[in-house]
């Protein structure tokens, strides 16, 4: 586990991967996402404990904390993924913009495509490189070719994919590497033009090159979109995100400015666990 010392050094000091020194803070107040009181239980296991907390707009906010802490569960209610699963329920609020994402009369659909989520393995679809982006726009509607052409360009140059795929579009996606893969997936995700982009720790499963490509590729996606990371990845999160919380046995135990949390934590359970007295 990295101690907080060197954690410290990296959140004071963010160099990008061609050595100019970047800030991290957003300048946005404005919140995106609130949740109230939120519990959420898989039949009779209660797996989040009235956890509140905000996220503001167009900044990345980290989720840490020990396997089995509700990290993903929580983030899975933002876009209600776990409506997938039989025996869930909740109690409490998630607020979208003001607006209860459970609220009866909420289109899940519509959520969703405002609400995009990439997870932890890569998942394209066995078609081409160029379907895998058009899927969602198709499936809201988008029929005309070059409208469809131009959605793609755009998605996968959003993606920091499009020099490498470009002369590549109707080959199997099936057959790039698990990094393209990856970033992939993300441009599907931005293909239907959402506000808020999930991820479920999108870079456990690639090698440190690939790795840095999807930080990089976060840290220019923070512009025009809200993203929410779970990552076991502390100095991940010290490099990527503006906020961090801090998941503990379903509980929020802190949530804070990176920098704040990883070297002046508040509680001690924080402490100990960016510490590695645990976890």
């Amino acid at each position: 586990m990295t101690k907080l010392n060197s954690l410290s050094e990296v959140v004071d000091h963010q160099p990008s991967r061609d050595g100019e020194v970047r800030s991290r803070d957003t300048n946005s107040t404005a919140v995106k996402i609130e949740t109230r009181n939120l519990s959420f239980f898989y039949g009779v296991n209660q797996a989040l404990f009235d956890v509140s907390l905000t996220i503001l707009e167009r900044a990345v906010t980290a989720l840490i904390g020990p396997s089995g802490c509700g990290k993903s569960t929580f983030l899975r209610t933002l876009n209600r993924m776990n409506d997938i699963i039989e025996g869930t329920r909740h109690t409490g609020h998630v607020l979208l913009e003001g607006t209860d994402v459970f609220a009866p009369e909420v289109d899940v659909v519509a959520l969703r495509k405002r609400v995009g989520m990439v997870f932890q393995k890569s998942n394209p679809f066995p078609k081409s490189n160029f379907e895998n982006v058009a899927y969602g726009p198709k499936i809201a509607g988008t029929r005309n070719k070059s409208e469809l052409a131009a959605i793609v360009e755009r998605s996968l140059k959003r993606a920091a994919l499009w020099d490498e795929v470009k002369d590549r579009l109707h080959d199997s996606a099936l057959a790039l590497s698990g990094g393209q893969q990856q970033r992939l997936c993300i441009a599907r995700a931005l293909a239907t033009d959402p506000d808020v982009l999930l991820m479920d720790e999108p870079a456990s499963a690639l090698d440190p090159a690939s790795t840095a490509k999807i930080e990089d590729l976060i840290f220019e996606l923070k512009q025009n979109y809200t993203i929410v990371i779970v990552t076991h990845n502390m100095q991940q999160a010290a490099r990527i995100s503006d906020r961090t919380a801090f998941f503990y046995e379903g509980r929020l135990i802190e949530m804070e400015k990176t920098k704040e949390l990883f070297t002046k934590p508040r509680q001690k359970h924080t402490e100990d666990y960016i510490t590695g007295r645990f976890g």
